[in-house]
């Protein structure tokens, strides 16, 4: 039976080949580079990692965010306290929230009571967006819609009951 030290070939009265805290560090922070006996650590793989585009003039999108990803349906609930909601997949529900951004393959398909929409894909249902409603032009808006001020990019759809809010229900909530 083969010693576990030569086996993986190294002869006991050596040490191993131990790299410096410096060296690993120079190591892991410069990818091109490497010195020698460096530890060769994997890199990390984002190409898994949704991508979501932030609300259009909005900087504080931090705190809660739902993001329901491509071929995920998600039917008869009712979403509250979200912050933002991403909407990549199928949603059949009810939401009251800040924002709600639906990328383009996303479908929404119920009512909305939110500050900001900004629709890439297909919202149908009763929409209500306080201050802003961004329709991109692969954007498909339809039924009640009530907004507090609109942009519609060339080729972006809207259809229904459409109006603007009055300043009393924009800051009403």
């Amino acid at each position: 039976m083969l010693q576990r030290d030569t086996f993986f070939g190294r002869t006991p009265d050596k040490k191993p080949d131990v790299p410096s805290t410096a060296a690993a560090a120079v190591a892991s922070t410069a990818p091109g580079s490497r010195s020698p006996g460096a530890v060769n650590t994997p890199s990390v793989d984002d190409s898994r990692r949704p991508v979501t585009k932030p609300v259009a003039g909005k900087a504080d999108t931090q705190g809660s965010q739902l993001i329901v990803g491509p071929n995920i349906k998600l039917k008869g609930v009712e979403i509250e306290d979200c912050d933002t909601l991403v909407v990549e997949g199928r949603i059949e529900a009810t939401m009251v929230s800040r924002a709600i951004q639906i990328a383009e393959n996303g479908a929404f398909n119920g009512k909305v009571d939110v500050d900001i929409a900004e629709i890439r894909g297909t919202f149908s249902g009763e929409m209500t967006a306080r201050k802003k409603l961004v329709i991109h032009a692969s954007g498909r808006v339809s039924g009640k819609i009530r907004y507090g001020k609109m942009l519609v990019q060339e080729g972006g759809e809207m259809s229904g009951d459409i109006a603007a809010l009055n300043p009393q229900e924009q800051s009403s909530r």
